[in-house]
């Protein structure tokens, strides 16, 4: 027998009780876990140590920055286009003053910490870098030549959308998410030097994934997750390959 809280118990029961432990899982398939935040306080560190990086060396921030093509640099396709593709990845952790980190960072805390505790540390890892390379993606398309994007707001965006779907699904209120997502949306196109693509393109891509997550037959939840978001991820690198093409032909 093994001493339990309340008296003692058969190896076989301890040994079925954990396992039933070990495979409890949330609506959306995510492994519970106590303390179910540790990817979104990852996350604010990378972005907080990313942001000290940019103090301390001004040219930091114009290396890792998203560049569409910029004629001032070595050669006439310097950035993305150039291909500098990390840049699609790396703009995601930079931000240009301490209110624009703040703010993101604390819509990070927010909005990641639920969404985390719903989708468990992976799934929450994967809604948000293709979130981010969504809106990246986004302003590679269509952003002006030669300017300069950085901010976690595409990764964010994404997750607002993800966390209206997924409300939505699961028959949760989301009119404040939805009233979170319409407001900051009219900041969007009200404030200047607010990336417009990079917020519309983490907003759609969010969505997009959360739509398919939430939907997924549940017998076959795993490997319709696992599909759409490599669907996701190879339609996005087709964007960038056939706009690559077209800013160097």
């Amino acid at each position: 027998m093994v001493e339990a809280s309340v008296g003692f118990q058969c190896p076989e029961c301890v040994r079925r009780g954990t396992r039933s432990q070990a495979i409890t899982r949330t609506a959306l398939g995510g492994r519970l876990r106590p303390q179910q935040t540790a990817v979104t306080y990852l996350l604010i560190a990378i972005n907080a140590v990313v942001f000290l990086l940019e103090q301390v060396s001004p040219r930091f921030e114009l290396r890792y920055a998203l560049i569409p093509g910029e004629t001032g640099f070595a050669h006439p396709y310097a950035g993305v286009a150039g291909g500098e593709f990390y840049r699609l990845i790396t703009a995601m952790f930079l931000h240009a003053s301490v209110l624009h980190i703040v703010f993101n960072m604390w819509a990070l805390l927010v909005v990641g910490a639920p969404l985390e505790a719903l989708l468990g540390r992976l799934r929450f890892l994967v809604l948000y870098f293709l979130a981010g390379l969504g809106g990246s993606t986004a302003v590679y398309l269509f952003a002006p030549r030669g300017s300069a994007t950085l901010g976690a707001s595409g990764a964010i965006f994404g997750l607002f959308a993800a966390l209206f779907v997924f409300g939505r699904r699961l028959n949760f209120d989301i009119r404040p998410i939805g009233l979170v997502i319409v407001i900051n949306l009219a900041l969007t196109f009200v404030l200047s030097g607010v990336s417009w693509q990079g917020h519309i393109g983490g907003l759609l891509s969010g969505g997009a994934l959360a739509a398919a997550w939430s939907y997924a037959p549940r017998a076959w939840r795993t490997p319709a997750q696992l599909l759409s978001s490599i669907a996701l991820l190879a339609i996005l690198l087709i964007a960038v390959a056939i706009r690559t093409t077209q800013l160097t032909a």
